[in-house]
């Protein structure tokens, strides 16, 4: 059995760019509640990355201001919100395993139905 040292250190530096970590799930997490909303999320974060650059003639630098504020609705950056999209997509179809260092990506395990008694 082997242990994983810096996962703890992997956690704080998640918890500390913002990332939403699930217990036992030592990676970071973008993904959002729904496809519909993160889908939702990607409108709003590219509209203001377009219209603060479209507007510049238009308003003036002064709209380049609202570009920063696609940085909290793409969680970071468009490339995290890619990453969350993938991650929302996938949400419980697949996990990764590691074992000894080597980490694969498998099919999740249905989750079983216990009887309520």
């Amino acid at each position: 059995m082997t242990t994983n040292t810096t996962v703890g250190a992997r956690d704080a530096r998640s918890a500390e760019h913002g990332a939403v970590t699930r217990p036992g799930d030592p990676g970071r997490n973008f993904a959002s509640k729904s496809v519909p909303r993160h889908l939702a999320r990607g409108a709003v974060g590219f509209g203001l990355i377009i219209g603060s650059i479209a507007l510049v003639p238009v308003a003036g630098p002064a709209t380049l201001l609202a570009a920063p504020l696609a940085l909290i609705a793409f969680r970071g950056c468009p490339t995290c919100w890619m990453v969350g999209l993938a991650q929302t997509i996938s949400h419980g179809r697949l996990e990764r395993q590691c074992v000894d260092g080597v980490c694969a990506l498998t099919k999740a395990q249905p989750p079983t139905r216990t009887a309520n008694r």
